[in-house]
């Protein structure tokens, strides 16, 4: 009887257990379009990294930075913004979000957190020449921007 309830078990445990993979696995690749959104703007400049001198402290949207974090600092774009950024030069690439304003030194477009400098590879060099590809912007500034551009047809009788 024992040996039968513990079989019993065994197998309801077993069944649990595939129900919870099967919803943490995807399934198989199929041949599908690519789902990289369009950039909406693409440019190219250098980027600098920056790390443990600014780790833990505010940045400019109020959260606090981690230098391990997907994100960046950019002087102009919308805090919030999404933006690949691509070493030109290995063609690594990682999205990031605009977090902080920076970078204060002329000649550099961006400062990416020491974790994306890691993965695209120029950690050590401190700097890469990228291209960098805005893929989003905040939901209320598309809005207010969208706003403008009617509110300035409507004005001018485009």
């Amino acid at each position: 009887m024992r040996t039968k309830l513990n079989l019993a078990w065994a197998g309801i445990r077993w069944l649990l257990l595939m129900f919870v993979i099967a919803q943490a696995v995807e399934a198989p690749a199929v041949d599908r379009p690519d789902t990289t959104p369009k950039p909406i703007r693409t440019w190219e400049g250098v980027s600098s990294w920056y790390g443990p001198r600014f780790h833990g402290r505010v940045t400019a949207n109020g959260e606090t930075y981690d230098m391990y974090a997907s994100t960046a600092a950019h002087l102009t774009l919308p805090l919030g913004s999404l933006v690949r950024v691509v070493n030109r030069r290995n063609g690594k690439s990682r999205v990031v979000r605009i977090n902080d304003r920076g970078p204060y030194i002329d000649g550099r477009e961006i400062d990416v957190s020491l974790g994306v400098a890691r993965s695209l590879g120029f950690e050590e060099k401190g700097l890469a020449k990228v291209r960098i590809e805005l893929i989003e912007v905040p939901k209320r500034l598309a809005q207010q921007s969208r706003d403008g551009e009617e509110q300035a047809h409507r004005s001018t009788g485009l």
